[in-house]
């Protein structure tokens, strides 16, 4: 809604409608709009861009009536989302691995938009986690966030130009800090302890890979997001941009301390009010040791469609993700999207060089296809399958399903 206002008219009320499970309390306390402030037409659309964010919330709009030429009162019109979901991660190859991911969130617990959610996942190895995520503990600016998972994945290591399979587990709890800096940025913070072990399971040995490895480490985590995209439903305008730095640290032992940052830069652009031109650049770098456990890895279900499930790794990445999302259906409720993608990355060898990303057997690129199934009433309700067919050296293909855009 556009907005003309006189001079100096104040606001003598603020009210929300729409609002059945969350609670208006609480969304009074996030928005700057306020009774007795200064009627103001750039904060009222900011509140909105904020509103429409939360989870709780699908959609968001104001009205204004006037008491006097001074005096009037903002009412917030809500649209709810649906907020208890489950949610599943599915996703195979050509050489028919097969993992899947499980679970159930409540995004709006006590209507104040805390994140309870626990998931189970299957990746040859079972595995399972739980998050408390309450960004408004303390008001507008403070929050808590709590994380536990055990990990445990069939994991390939690479060395020496050959291959084995280790079992990988990862227990770990981790509590952040999150801090509204302003509308836009948001700061997060903290760190926890975890515990890797890798066992050999088959595959090629050296005396310079152990076979069994089982370290306790310390974390520091430091994570800033920039949110400068406009949200209407599915179409999107604007860039995001997180930020993601770790430090670890090995206890009891003198394994070496290891940096870990990354960076993910992300741009929506709204194309004939029906599809969104999406796109997404990573960028990360870790301390090279030249090791066969290293970070950052090449998968199906983080940043190349179709490439199957962890088919390399290395210590630096650099990934372009691009796609057009177009509605081919957009009801009331529902939208029904294809996508034309490609992804594309290359890799940092554990301990080489910088033009190690220039070379060919580092390079995929993957176009492919999908569809989108989304629910407009149901918060993050996106159901996603996706196909790609590699193009480059070593090339495979694969299916991935999801819930959730893929970013």
């Amino acid at each position: 809604m556009s907005l003309t206002i006189c001079a100096q008219t104040y606001i003598a009320d603020v009210v929300f409608e729409g609002t059945k499970r969350t609670k208006p309390s609480f969304l009074k306390n996030l928005i700057k709009t306020t009774p007795g402030s200064v009627l103001d037409s750039t904060q009222i659309e900011n509140d909105v861009q904020y509103l429409k964010r939360l989870p709780s919330i699908s959609n968001a709009d104001f009205e204004l009536s006037y008491d006097s030429e001074k005096s009037a009162k903002v009412l917030f019109t809500i649209i709810e989302n649906y907020t208890l979901i489950p949610f599943a991660s599915i996703y195979t190859s050509s050489n028919d691995e097969f993992a899947f991911r499980i679970g159930l969130q409540e995004f709006n617990f006590l209507g104040r938009n805390i994140t309870l959610g626990a998931f189970y996942q299957y990746d040859v190895f079972n595995s399972y986690g739980l998050q408390v995520k309450a960004p408004y503990l303390l008001g507008r600016k403070w929050g808590l966030s709590l994380d536990y998972h055990d990990l445990k994945t069939l994991e390939p290591i690479f060395f020496d130009d050959t291959a084995a399979d280790y079992s990988y587990n990862n227990k770990a709890i981790e509590l952040l800090a999150l801090h509204q800096i302003n509308f836009r940025n948001q700061l997060s913070f903290g760190g926890g302890f975890f515990t890797e072990n890798y066992e050999y399971i088959s595959g090629a040995t050296s005396v310079d890979v152990p076979r069994a490895l089982k370290i306790d480490k310390a974390l520091f985590k430091l994570i800033h997001q920039y949110d400068g995209v406009d949200y209407d439903y599915q179409l999107l305008n604007g860039f995001r941009n997180t930020f993601n730095f770790q430090y670890v640290k090995a206890i009891k032992t003198d394994f070496p301390s290891f940096v870990i940052a990354f960076n993910d830069l992300i741009y929506y652009r709204e194309l004939w009010h029906k599809g969104v031109w999406a796109n997404r650049l990573r960028m990360g770098l870790s301390s090279n040791e030249k090791t066969p456990f290293a970070p950052f890895s090449v998968d199906n279900n983080i940043n190349i469609r179709g490439v199957g499930n962890t088919i390399d790794r290395g210590t630096g990445t650099v990934v372009l993700n691009t796609e057009y999302r177009h509605n081919f259906i957009d009801k009331d409720w529902f939208i029904l999207q294809g996508n034309f993608f490609i992804d594309a990355g290359t890799w940092r060898n554990p301990g080489g060089n910088f033009d190690d990303f220039t070379h060919e057997d580092n390079i995929r690129v993957y176009p492919g296809l999908g569809l989108r199934f989304v629910h407009k009433r149901i918060f993050n309700a996106v159901f996603r399958i996706d196909y790609g067919h590699g193009i480059t050296k070593g090339a495979s293909r694969g299916i991935v399903f999801g819930i959730g855009q893929y970013f």
